[in-house]
């Protein structure tokens, strides 16, 4: 009787996982049509039927332990410590106007439970990018390229990267913090030092522009003075010396408007040729002009391809 009973346990167990790989196969099959299908219709349709997949595979038991693949141009980003997956993809429409779409699952503390909330783009109605303090069902859209778990105290965050084409004029790039508050996830904390009302860092700039945002290992650079005595007399003198260090950051392009003046007017803001970057120091997010990208082992440096800028429907090739 006890063989019986472990052997059925095993076929339920490789029916489960069967079942999740369906889910996966279907899944894979419905975001290609999401970037390739030829109309708007049609690939709204197949987010919507793509979202609905995915829920109903977050449903079955022990989902969070699925291994997911799917095409690149989906993100399926999981935290260190499992507690935390976040799936997220974008629509193209013809006109250029990108909308995104995705679920965050995470572990419900209280209740001791995995659970899910489907992702609602509000971009363009959130005002206060910077300083709101957002949930799922009011997200500011993006899709997700690096997911970064650190601590302070018994305080766990997750800071997320993401890019967001918007348009034909501008785009996006975003670094999310994320926490799990009273069993939910909030989008947004006042993680940034000497930033007091700042949640998240938007940067917006022209569309043609290329600007780089990472997480990887580079050199920051710190200037360190010395009082030094003159050699010969009694007078001293500040001595300035450059060092650098390697250290763990995310680092990214300042930008700037192309042409004076044109403040705020984001699609004409382009790099700046200066690099900055946040390390994590003593529980928040510390800003350092001395960035220096000069690494490039692809060990340390991860690659985001973003979506094409056109709809797929003229340019799903790029």
């Amino acid at each position: 009787m006890t063989l019986l009973i472990v052997a059925a346990g095993m076929v339920a167990q490789a029916q489960d996982k069967a079942l999740m790989q369906s889910y996966q196969e279907r899944l894979s099959t419905l975001i290609s049509q999401v970037r390739n299908a030829p109309t708007d219709n049609e690939r709204y349709l197949a987010s919507e039927e793509a979202v609905q997949l995915l829920a109903k595979a977050l449903d079955e038991e022990d989902s969070e332990e699925w291994n997911w693949s799917l095409p690149d141009y989906a993100s399926v980003l999981t935290s260190p410590d499992g507690l935390l997956r976040v799936f997220s993809w974008a629509v193209i429409r013809d006109n250029g106007e990108f909308e995104c779409f995705g679920i965050v699952q995470y572990y419900n503390e209280k209740e001791e439970v995995f659970e899910y909330q489907l992702l609602n783009d509000k971009s363009e109605e959130i005002m206060n990018r910077e300083e709101s303090l957002l949930t799922a069902d009011n997200w500011l859209g993006a899709v997700y390229q690096e997911l970064i778990q650190t601590k302070a105290g018994d305080k766990t965050y997750y800071t997320l990267l993401g890019w967001n084409g918007v348009d034909n004029i501008t785009e996006r790039k975003i670094i999310e913090p994320v926490t799990l508050h009273r069993g939910v996830p909030q989008f947004g904390a006042p993680l940034f030092r000497r930033m007091r009302n700042q949640r998240r860092i938007v940067i917006e700039y022209a569309n043609e522009a290329m600007v780089n945002l990472a997480y990887e290992t580079q050199y920051i650079q710190e200037v360190e003075r010395k009082r030094e005595k003159v050699k010969g007399t009694n007078r001293h003198r500040t001595v300035e010396k450059v060092k650098e260090h390697k250290e763990k950051m995310i680092i990214f392009d300042e930008v700037e408007p192309q042409i004076p003046g044109m403040e705020g007017l984001y699609q004409y803001y382009v790099p700046s040729g200066t690099e900055v970057a946040y390390v994590w120091v003593d529980g928040k997010w510390e800003l350092h002009a001395g960035a220096q990208g000069r690494l490039t082992d692809k060990k340390l440096n991860k690659d985001f391809e973003p979506l094409p800028k056109q709809a797929p429907s003229y340019n799903y090739n790029k």
